[in-house]
């Protein structure tokens, strides 16, 4: 295997990265759970080398990383400075990482930032840049679901503005750590509970606070079903979420960009409104935004 540079996605949680053919093509791929968070500062590089050294033996040297996500945060590898929108989602300026094996040339993407309202993205603007590589015509609203969801206004191909959500984090902690997780066991899922619930929260959406109080008060008293539950709870919140970000969706074209399970919620909710999204996979948007940051700096 002849390996002509390496893609990197390092977020908080994983890593994964990719050898690359001269022709972009992937020619393996390999992942791990060392995410930015669970790995010292002095060990970023002896980490990434556990992952991809076998594909260091073939390869020219040294082998060109483009590496994206929070491991170029200030608690990351080397903090990649942010750039400001309105901005291209990527720009040629990456960050180089230090490094003391001579076979390995690291570059980080910066993340973007907004002055007013005060908001900031690392990884997301990877697969913004991605999405507009794969669909450069595209002039609209890209939602990025997932943790801290982001709704992205692009236009003339850059981000011009955009707004992020802890909903994720939120139904995580709601579940998992508040008093609705005595009520919110597993079961199955109800389409009608979410469907009800997303818009119960998007026509009052000051009434959330009761809302989701009244789902442990229902168990207690009637014996909520957990799938019912679970999905109320999501409803709920994506409903709030949707109600605050309705000027960037409203009459708007808006793709979705993430994984199957939450993008369908996500594109439910929204043809609930008379949206219909289109879909992209995180993974797909990732590498074609990473193989564009490859090709900026080498322009």
């Amino acid at each position: 295997m002849n390996t002509d540079w390496i893609a990197v996605d390092w977020g908080t949680s994983s890593l994964r990265a990719w050898a690359m053919g001269a022709d972009d093509t992937v020619l393996a791929d390999a992942q791990c759970a060392k995410g930015m968070g669970t790995v010292t500062p002095a060990a970023f590089e002896s980490t990434l080398l556990e992952l991809i050294t076998p594909w260091l033996e073939n390869a020219r040297l040294p082998v060109q990383i483009i590496a994206c996500g929070m491991i170029g945060a200030r608690q990351g590898w080397v903090e990649a400075p942010y750039a400001s929108v309105p901005c291209l989602p990527i720009s040629a300026s990456l960050t180089k990482a230090p490094t003391a094996d001579p076979r390995i040339n690291v570059h980080i993407v910066s993340g973007l930032s907004q002055n007013t309202p005060a908001d900031v993205m690392r990884g997301e603007e990877t697969q913004i840049a991605g999405f507009q590589a794969e669909f450069p015509k595209f002039d609209g609203i890209i939602c990025l679901p997932g943790t801290h969801t982001k709704w992205a206004h692009v236009s003339a191909g850059e981000v011009v503005s955009f707004q992020s959500f802890m909903t994720g984090e939120l139904f995580a902690f709601l579940s998992q750590h508040s008093v609705l997780k005595h009520s919110l066991r597993d079961g199955i899922w109800d389409d009608t509970a979410f469907d009800d619930a997303v818009s119960d929260s998007l026509s009052r959406p000051e009434r959330i606070c009761a809302k989701l109080f009244s789902l442990r008060a229902e168990d207690l008293l009637h014996g909520l079903n957990g799938g019912a539950g679970k999905a109320r709870l999501s409803g709920l919140l994506i409903g709030a979420e949707l109600a605050a970000a309705k000027p960037y969706w409203l009459g708007q074209m808006v793709a979705l960009i993430g994984a199957d399970g939450l993008t369908d919620l996500y594109a439910t909710a929204l043809k609930s409104q008379g949206i219909i999204a289109q879909r992209t996979d995180s993974t797909d948007m990732t590498l074609a935004g990473l193989k564009s940051a490859r090709a900026s700096i080498l322009e």
